[in-house]
């Protein structure tokens, strides 16, 4: 494939090595880190999705490397990601904010993610068995989460 010959929204081959290897800096720099502060010490799964950058032989050697655990997730699965629900409430509150260059989206995307109310995250994982109990009992079809 030629780079303008790939559907619309299909990243090129450079745009999907770049995003793998920011994925390998966050992780570098964020995952163990964060494992060590809240106590988890290796006691932990990392859930990801299947997006292509998550699945790059780059991401996959870094986990593997660090003997990270990794939860299995099939492709085409119901989203309980419980992130994407934070994920959306940042894009809502950045959206209202009108950010009109990348240096103040930068900054608003900062300030409201410090804004989340830390309940919508408690509330977000005390459903989480409700969320796996829908989604096994619609056979993995969608449910109201």
């Amino acid at each position: 494939w030629r780079e303008e010959n790939l559907p619309e929204g299909q990243p090129s081959l450079q745009q999907s090595t770049n995003q793998a290897c920011m994925v390998e800096d966050i992780l570098d720099e964020n995952l163990l880190q964060s494992a060590l502060d809240l106590r988890l010490g290796r006691r932990f799964i990392f859930q990801q999705d299947n997006d292509p950058k998550h699945t790059a032989t780059i991401s996959k050697e870094w986990l593997q490397d660090n003997s990270v655990n990794v939860l299995k997730w099939p492709s085409q699965s119901p989203d309980l990601n419980l992130i994407e629900h934070l994920w959306r409430d940042l894009k809502m509150a950045v959206h209202r904010r009108f950010p009109s260059n990348l240096m103040e989206l930068e900054r608003c995307c900062k300030e409201e993610w410090a804004k989340l109310a830390k309940d919508r995250c408690a509330k977000l994982v005390a459903s989480y068995s409700k969320r796996l109990e829908a989604v096994i009992a619609a056979k993995g079809a969608s449910t109201k989460y």
